[in-house]
């Protein structure tokens, strides 16, 4: 397996052009297919899960969709399918097969759809039999596994005959996500109702519009802790972020406060900046920004920060298991991350870094971009440096641009 390696020399430029946001980006590429009105995207991010799902929406005539990795085009269209499409199967790679779909299977079955497993029970590849023909509008749904799931629901929501209620069972996380989905269906022309738990959408019809995608926040975690850790980096301009933004891992402003840096916005972007504030003990619910979590655990283990974290049960069941990984790859440089209760605790790191580690990825992208950040202080390997391409194809790029070597 290839190893990239990677080492900081000295600042050469200081302004990202950061990547799009897929989660917006894959949104909106569904919300089009939907429209009978002419909707135009623009700055739509070049990550390979929105390609995937771009190349088979334009080829909608296949009878065979093939999601491979992409978690969130495996889920959106799967409910696109069930609305439009009969006996098509939608199917993905070995870790896809893994995955489990059965909430959003059962809540399409129930409003009329006929779906079923053909290997494992609860898991892809699917037969979508037959179209809704909507016998129900009323659904409940757990809060607490994939926001994905309901963000799915939402998107077709108004293309029933009969519109659809959805029921969030408590506890609901990853809440942000869907408050985008709702936003960005707003922007074209969509009316929902979010009461307490319930989402309520009527029969409607999407319209026309143009929207602009903004840039990536949870991409922006890298940068943030390259900062944060970086001795010879005490700024950096990031573009495409907005002040006003409908993604949830925006709360990145506030929460890296407490991580050394702080963040200015401007018309075209932010400046983030050191501000040596550290707090040495932490406890952080992610439940509402998940994928922020790889990030910050490498900025707490480079600091010798302790943190106490919840929230995080999603993470199980991404690309890898996550918390799985991260345990394996965090002890090699020196910190215990571990199970408590309902918790996971990154113990005080103690001892010195290493000279240099091979960091594994898992064949996950965040995984790869949460532990280059450390590259400034220890030579740093990184397993299949490719995995980048599913969410940020020009991280290593942008890396060198800032004034890393990458060999």
């Amino acid at each position: 397996m290839k190893k990239l390696k990677i080492k900081f020399n000295k600042l050469i430029e200081n302004t990202i052009e950061l990547n799009s946001s897929k989660s917006e980006s894959n949104r909106l590429l569904i919300i089009k297919a939907l429209s009978k009105k002419k909707i135009d995207i623009n700055n739509i991010s070049n990550a390979n899960d929105t390609t995937i799902l771009k190349s088979l929406l334009r080829n909608n005539s296949k009878k065979k969709w093939d999601a491979e990795d992409a978690g969130t085009t495996m889920r959106f269209l799967t409910s696109y399918l069930a609305l439009l499409k009969e006996d098509v199967i939608i199917t993905g790679t070995k870790r896809m097969k893994k995955r489990p779909i059965k909430i959003l299977v059962e809540a399409l079955n129930k409003i009329g759809a006929k779906i079923y497993y053909i290997d494992k029970i609860g898991y892809p590849p699917l037969k979508i039999q037959k179209k809704i023909d909507q016998k129900n509008n009323r659904i409940s749904i757990r809060g607490d596994i994939s926001s994905q799931y309901i963000s799915s629901l939402l998107m077709i929501g108004p293309k029933l005959k009969n519109g659809l209620n959805i029921i969030i069972k408590k506890p609901f996380y990853s809440k942000p996500y869907v408050l985008m989905t709702l936003n960005l269906m707003k922007k074209f022309g969509i009316s929902s109702i979010l009461k307490g738990n319930t989402l309520k959408i009527n029969n409607q019809e999407y319209k026309d519009g143009t929207y602009t995608v903004e840039s990536d926040w949870s991409a922006a975690s890298y940068w943030y802790a390259i900062v944060s850790i970086n001795n010879k980096i005490d700024r950096l301009k990031i573009k495409g972020l907005r002040k006003n933004s409908f993604q949830g891992d925006r709360v990145l402003v506030k929460m890296m406060i407490s991580f050394g840096v702080d963040t200015e916005f401007f018309e075209d972007g932010i400046i983030i900046k050191k501000n040596h504030n550290l707090k040495t003990f932490q406890k952080i619910d992610f439940k509402n920004f998940p994928d922020l979590t790889q990030s910050i655990l490498v900025i707490a283990a480079y600091h010798k920060i302790k943190l106490e974290i919840s929230g995080v049960e999603s993470l199980k069941i991404k690309e890898t298991d996550r918390l799985s990984a991260m345990k394996k790859e965090l002890k090699k440089i020196g910190c215990n991350f571990y199970n408590k209760n309902e918790s996971w605790i990154l113990e005080k790191r103690v001892n010195s870094f290493p000279k240099s580690v091979v960091i594994n990825t898992y064949k996950d992208h965040r995984m790869a971009m949460a532990f280059a950040s450390i590259s400034s202080e220890m030579e740093i390997y990184i397993a299949d440096p490719s995995v980048v391409n599913k969410s940020y194809p020009n991280f290593w790029n942008d890396l060198v641009k800032v004034g890393y070597e990458t060999t």
